[in-house]
């Protein structure tokens, strides 16, 4: 399948050919929101910050308790250079799931 395929190509840092992969399963299946999250990182991966956004979004709208999806979209935005949305989406990540990585990154201290 070209899910397992391009998962495969993202670990090996090969993330546009990964999203060359997933546009067929996503053109085949728009309702499959796990290759539509394995797009988001792929997109994020080669830089393409403004497509992984709105991936990211559109998993979130499907799946707004997905903790994951708003700590990428939170990285996202950070590297975009948007800190507010950015801290948003950290700290909606570390309320649904308080692991130590999500929130070190929501800074609720400060």
């Amino acid at each position: 399948m070209d899910y397992r395929a391009a998962e495969h190509l993202l670990a090996a840092r090969d993330p546009r050919g990964a999203v060359r992969l997933l546009d067929s399963v996503i053109a085949a299946h728009p309702e499959n929101t796990a290759a539509r999250l394995l797009r988001a990182r792929a997109f994020f991966a080669s830089a393409q910050l403004r497509p992984a956004q709105l991936e990211f979004e559109l998993v979130l709208e499907r799946e707004p308790d997905n903790a994951f999806a708003h700590f990428a979209l939170a990285r996202t935005h950070e590297r975009a250079g948007r800190p507010e949305q950015a801290r948003r989406h950290f700290r909606l990540a570390a309320a649904l799931d308080p692991q130590p990585e999500y929130l070190a990154a929501a800074r609720f201290d400060g």
